[in-house]
């Protein structure tokens, strides 16, 4: 097998987005456009990744990381001048070359590797992935001759109106020998009505030199897509959104409403884990068997176990058991981590703390900075009174503790096993274990008061 290598064109601003995020930074599905391409290129037996960054560099390179090297395209003037920034890293080595556009992030591994296999067993210096487009303005076309072969690719703006209406579109993404690309880019010109190095003029450059110039034709059209504006961006959502439930049925989930339920790339899902509708799960998220999400929740960077059921609520970056059930109206702050067989009500919020396997906070409840034990029972209007105006500070609830409700916890403090808080009390001191702790103004009642304050 030929050594392969990849440029990944990512230095256009993206003028049409309208933006100030750079384009291959706009999200689809919660995950950077050109971190997509990077994850399918990644799937392949590729040595080496060259990223060429423009606009938003530093940006770029701080999403993507140690992932791929990194070239700079000081001035945009065309895709032949971007890949040639490559030559630094790349020229003089023997190989294949796979050229992808940064703004594609429904390009597939399966797709890029078949193109890779088609480039190779051919022979061929350069290879063209196409498709057949319903609408082609705005496309380069492919020209071939009468025997089928790639003669040319024209720029949509270059075109004659004959070649205009030819569907075979250019995606935008090439297979090359890496001597011969560099050796070609050398001789390609910006005589055009843009005044740019074109990256297709290389196919015509090698083929008049009688090199074979092949094309590979993808029968999805979609994957080919490229973002250049909202509009466009808002169609990848759309089929990456349904490309992802769909595996995700496929692999044993029941997704209610797939038109309203969406899913990241990266989510992990268990088998006959039902998803309602209105529901969004995102980043590094890990659901496992036999679990309710939504209707209406929100959950990211979040690891959950078995047989657990999240009801309308929001839960962030927190761990969280088996058997728990969540809301409705429930919110899980970050660096949670609720054991197993917790009820967290509705109304309540966690926030960097610790639950113990069988508590329960049923109501209305605030549990910030807090180490819950196990079994423990938190009355309806509870809090940990976390804050002081400076500084965080713990409180500790030991096992089995009882917490009437309408009770102020102020930290730091500890509730020792097994002890009971009277409702309406606001505890300073730690509570020993097994005590009842009362901290309230004695009942006092006026009688006919009302009466004297009349006039």
């Amino acid at each position: 097998m030929l050594t392969r290598y990849a440029v990944v064109l990512a230095a256009g601003q993206g003028t049409r987005m309208k933006s100030k995020l750079y384009k291959v930074l706009h999200p689809v599905c919660g995950k950077p456009m050109v971190q997509h391409v990077i994850d399918q290129i990644t799937k392949l037996n590729i040595e080496q990744i060259v990223t060429v960054i423009g606009h938003g560099a530093e940006k770029v390179k701080a999403g993507l990381g140690g992932q791929s090297q990194y070239v700079l395209q000081e001035k945009q003037l065309g895709t032949g001048h971007a890949v040639l920034q490559a030559k630094t890293i790349l020229s003089g080595k023997q190989g294949t070359t796979l050229v992808v556009c940064g703004d594609t992030p429904l390009i597939k591994a399966e797709t890029m590797e078949a193109l890779i296999t088609h480039h190779e067993e051919k022979g061929a210096k350069v290879t063209v992935l196409t498709a057949q487009a319903l609408e082609p303005a705005g496309y380069g076309r492919i020209v071939r001759n009468e025997t089928g072969l790639v003669e040319k690719i024209v720029e949509h703006k270059d075109a004659s109106e004959e070649e205009r209406l030819i569907s075979e579109i250019n995606t935008g993404t090439y297979c090359f020998d890496n001597q011969a690309l560099f050796q070609a880019l050398n001789e390609v010109t910006n005589d055009n009505v843009q005044g740019e190095y074109y990256l297709p003029d290389v196919i015509e450059i090698l083929k008049n030199k009688g090199e074979i110039v092949s094309a590979y034709k993808t029968l999805d059209f979609e994957e080919t897509l490229g973002v250049n504006d909202r509009v466009a961006l808002a169609e990848a959502e759309r089929i990456m959104r349904q490309r992802i439930n769909k595996q995700q049925m496929q692999n044993g989930v029941t997704i209610m409403d797939p038109h309203t339920t969406y899913i990241g790339s990266d989510v992990e899902i268990g088998p006959d884990t039902v998803i309602m509708p209105g529901t969004m799960i995102s980043g590094k998220t890990k659901i496992g068997s036999d679990c309710k999400i939504g209707p209406n929740s929100e959950i990211k960077d979040c690891q959950i176990g078995d047989a657990t059921v999240i009801r309308q609520s929001v839960a962030y970056d927190s761990h969280i058991g088996s058997g728990v059930n969540i809301g409705p109206f429930a919110h899980i702050r970050p660096q949670s981590d609720i054991l197993d067989d917790v009820k967290i009500g509705n109304f309540v919020e966690i926030k960097k703390a610790v639950f113990g396997k069988g508590s329960k906070a049923s109501h209305l409840s605030y549990i910030g900075d807090a180490e819950v034990g196990s079994d423990v029972n938190i009355g309806c209007g509870s809090i940990t009174v976390n804050y002081d105006g400076k500084n965080k500070y713990l409180t500790k609830i030991e096992d089995g503790v009882f917490v009437g409700c309408n009770s102020n916890l102020i930290a730091p403090v500890t509730v020792g096993k097994g002890a009971y808080i009277a409702a309406g009390s606001t505890i300073t001191e730690n509570v020993p274990g097994d005590a009842l702790a009362l901290a309230r103004a004695r009942q006092v009642n006026k009688e006919n008061y009302v009466q004297k304050t009349k006039y």
